[in-house]
């Protein structure tokens, strides 16, 4: 049986651990830098109105930018980068959490500086609704 390397507990530690170190290496020069994650590991506070999340939803990954007032509020931690951000035609503002294995990539410029090769999916609890609104579910629940 071979084991997948990019999902052992070592890896996953070293990449998260990498992860931290860039982040907190780039706010210690003051540098600008961009990130891309998937969308669903990404958790937004406020939440985003009805039509920019619907928007952002249908795009499997997100690219941002991580400059000026965005660059001021960034926090990281061992596990979590947050940052705020404004979106759509009113700047709608919005405190985002990534977990640091969410971060698929980190770019300096045009320079891809990491890749992160592990693959995370955020953990939610899903409510019975939403797990029996699900078409592949519901076709596993007999009808009384």
């Amino acid at each position: 049986m071979t084991i997948n390397l990019l999902q052992t507990p070592e890896y996953i530690a070293q990449i998260n651990e990498h992860i931290f170190q860039t982040i907190s290496y780039l706010f210690q020069k003051n540098q600008e830098f961009a990130i891309v994650c998937e969308i669903k590991n990404v958790d937004f506070q406020p939440e985003l109105p009805t039509e920019i999340k619907e928007e952002m939803l249908n795009k499997e990954t997100a690219l941002f930018m991580i400059s000026n007032y965005t660059l001021q509020s960034a926090t990281v931690n061992e596990s979590t980068f947050t940052f705020e951000a404004g979106f759509g035609a009113q700047n709608y503002g919005s405190l985002l959490t990534i977990p640091l294995l969410g971060i698929k990539y980190i770019y300096l410029g045009e320079t891809l500086i990491l890749v992160n090769a592990s693959t995370y999916e955020k953990k939610t609890t899903r409510s019975m609704k939403d797990i029996l609104n699900s078409p592949k579910n519901k076709k596993l629940v007999k009808k009384k």
